[in-house]
């Protein structure tokens, strides 16, 4: 009887979502918020927050994953390493370990390169001449992507590595890059690419991202505005961005 009251005086005192609260907790069940009591606050917008990726507010969300993927792989950054568009990473993660550093551009004009052209046909690039690859944020920007992979597995040394970083979630508001974006990846759709080059034991994909970070990327907030078991929390659900690390065969006689 006490019970019943309990119950019938909740229900005409207490708020919907206080309620729904209380009964969540009593069954042991994850709180849903009920229809309309979501408050969008600053996310109430048509535009979002910063239309750089956050590189204005800080150092945006999937740069955190990323510099998370090179540090965790620092050790495969050594010998002769080619890193695209310049050699930030190869100089902040490989240090003294890095005996040549190398940089791939596909323009001229860029002081840093030594090599440059187009990935799918790089012939002018030898066979078997580094120890790691650095492609960060590079391959949806290659229609034939296929034909990159070849002439990334073809460069590199027997028991070399290549690393590799793709966008899932994301902004596409770079003016700069905007209209040779053509790609975005999966898990999925990443290790079955780069299958079609190099053996499947050779190669590992690893996802970083949740519903909170891939939000928060796509208003353009900086990584420094989450708490670091925020960012760090991964959901597969919500892919921001999607890494990989495969490793050429060594030669067996």
């Amino acid at each position: 009887m006490y019970q019943k009251l309990l119950k019938s005086i909740a229900r005409h005192t207490l708020p919907v979502s206080i309620r729904s609260k209380l009964k969540a907790q009593l069954q042991g069940t994850e709180y849903c918020l009920p229809v309309g009591a979501v408050n969008f606050g600053n996310l109430r917008r048509l535009k979002p927050i910063s239309e750089a990726w956050g590189f204005d507010r800080g150092l945006p969300i999937d740069r955190y994953y990323i510099e998370n993927f090179l540090a965790s792989h620092c050790d495969d950054i050594k010998g002769r390493v080619l890193e695209i568009g310049d050699s930030f990473y190869t100089n902040k993660f490989g240090g003294d370990r890095v005996t040549k550093n190398d940089v791939f551009h596909a323009v001229e004009g860029n002081p840093e390169a030594t090599f440059v052209g187009d990935l799918t046909s790089a012939d002018h690039i030898p066979s078997d001449t580094f120890d790691c690859l650095i492609l960060t944020e590079t391959l949806q920007l290659i229609y034939e992507v296929r034909l990159a992979l070849k002439t990334i597995y073809r460069i590199l040394k027997p028991g070399g590595v290549v690393l590799v970083t793709v966008p899932g979630i994301t902004q596409l508001s770079d003016q700069e890059w905007k209209n040779s974006w053509y790609w975005n990846y999966t898990t999925l759709s990443a290790q079955r690419l780069f299958q079609e080059v190099f053996p499947a034991a050779n190669i590992q994909v690893k996802t970083y991202g949740n519903v909170l970070t891939a939000t928060a990327f796509l208003q353009g907030l900086a990584s420094q505005e989450l708490r670091k078991e925020e960012l760090d929390y991964r959901d597969s659900n919500y892919e921001v961005t999607i890494t990989v690390r495969a490793v050429k065969p060594q030669v067996t006689s």
